[in-house]
């Protein structure tokens, strides 16, 4: 519920905090032609509030420095007049409605409830606030993209480091594994193409309402509202689908189409140039219980081929492992979502991959065991320990990976300083006497930093 919690508050400012803007707010600084507002002070520094507990004194301080910067990059990059394309920020509006109703299971009037808006309301009132957030990304990528390290200043990095501040790193693995998604009997599979094909014939030769065969049909949460998948540009979709979609007329509907998810029929309710509006029925196979286990059998067949030497880990991912998992195009090996690269402490595992991992000494592979993913498919995996790393004092040997992220971290840190340094020195910029004290302000001050009224 937490982690629900402050997603919603990432992504959307409660109509609470929208009604308080209009008592409280003024402008506090400008930079550039991008303005910063008191209440955006202040509702970043209630999230850190929230997150972290009472703030230390000058937290609004380093907040609003912290905006500032934001705003510099964004005015520059609508000086060099980056782009950011609409089905980007469409794409990144999406993910994080779905998101969002992932965590309320598909409950779109829950959605509804919480924010008093509709989906489509919610994006047209956050809209241009990500389009904004997805240009200064842009902006500080451009600026950032070909800062490296070389080994020599990853060495004098970790030497500079006081002995006594070393970190200390805990117990460390890395995982590779084998993903295998169990397929669906003939049986199943009919049964679906079946159920489809007379909900279609229901639909085309029989007149029943589309939207009301999706409530009352279709295995996703679009189903709720009536199929409807909002407005899209090429791109969005999977192939398949948006093959099938594309080729449709308005109010047409299609053939039975094969997808990744299951079998779906489309209905196209309008099209605008190369976007398209469109609702879908999907059907899901079910996977039965003797699926189930010839997939477990299968996975068990494969480790036993690494084990007796027929076949290296390595090429067992290529030929077997889900193609649509983030470790096939790794050599099989798993990303800490936390850190980005491939170390896990043992807290940051799933329950099945610690008690998997937990008796298997370096190389050794363990037995199949199932696990879920959204929306609550049902996969296989086996998972090899590629390495175990003992609790140790950071050092070069043990270590190098994550000593370079922090030397080119530090550069990126220093590089992006000197760069709004000199950014502030032909951008007009000015900051309310509430702030102006701010020792994080101290630097803006000799660059031509300009005092408005409190």
């Amino acid at each position: 519920m937490n982690r629900l919690f402050f997603l919603m508050i990432m992504l959307l400012i409660t109509s609470a905090a929208w009604g308080q803007r209009e008592v409280i707010d003024k402008v506090v600084a400008t930079v550039g032609g991008e303005l910063i507002l008191l209440s955006d002070v202040e509702e970043q520094y209630a999230l850190a509030t929230e997150q972290r507990g009472a703030l230390p004194e000058g937290a609004r301080c380093e907040i609003v420095t912290s905006i500032m910067v934001t705003k510099l990059l964004l005015n520059q990059a609508k000086l060099d007049s980056i782009l950011v394309e609409d089905a980007q920020v469409e794409q990144q509006l999406d993910a994080r409605i779905d998101q969002i109703l992932g965590y309320m299971g598909g409950r779109i009037d829950q959605f509804e409830a919480y924010y008093g808006q509709s989906i489509d309301e919610v994006k047209d009132r956050f809209r241009e606030d990500l389009r904004d957030q997805l240009l200064v990304e842009q902006m500080r990528g451009q600026i950032m993209a070909d800062i490296t390290v070389t080994p020599s200043e990853v060495k004098a990095f970790f030497n500079q480091i006081p002995v006594d501040s070393l970190p200390y790193f805990n117990a460390e693995v890395e995982v590779g594994e084998i993903v295998y998604k169990p397929l669906v009997n003939e049986e199943e599979r009919q049964k679906s193409i079946d159920l489809l094909t007379n909900i279609r014939k229901k639909i085309v030769d029989e007149g029943a309402d589309f939207g009301e065969m999706a409530r009352k049909y279709s295995s996703d949460a679009s189903g709720q509202a009536g199929g409807d998948l909002g407005w899209a540009k090429r791109g969005k979709y999977v192939p398949a689908f948006e093959a099938a979609a594309y080729k449709l007329d308005k109010n047409e509907v299609s053939p039975i189409v094969k997808s990744e998810f299951g079998y779906h029929i489309i209905q196209l309710l309008e099209r605008r140039g190369n976007s398209i509006n469109v609702r879908h029925i999907l059907i899901r196979p079910e996977i039965t219980d003797d699926d189930l286990d010839l997939a477990q059998d299968h996975l068990d067949s494969v480790r036993m081929l690494i084990q007796v030497d027929s076949i290296s880990f390595s090429e067992a991912v290529k030929l077997y492992s889900d193609e649509n998992t983030q470790s096939y195009n790794n050599d099989g090996r798993m990303v800490n979502p936390a850190t980005g690269n491939t170390f896990f402490e043992i807290g940051d595992l799933d329950p099945d991959v610690y008690f998997a991992l937990d008796t298997l000494q370096e190389l050794e592979i363990s037995a199949p065991f199932e696990y879920t993913v959204p929306p609550g498919d049902t996969y296989y995996r086996i998972v090899q320990l590629q390495s175990r790393t003992p609790p140790h004092k950071a050092n070069l040997r043990q270590d190098y990976s994550k000593i370079k992220q922090a030397a080119i971290q530090s550069k990126q840190s220093e590089y992006i300083n000197n760069w709004v340094m000199d950014k502030i020195e032909n951008t007009y910029i000015a900051v309310d006497g509430l702030y102006y004290g701010c020792p994080t302000l101290q630097g803006w001050k000799k660059n031509k930093l300009r005092i408005t009224t409190p």
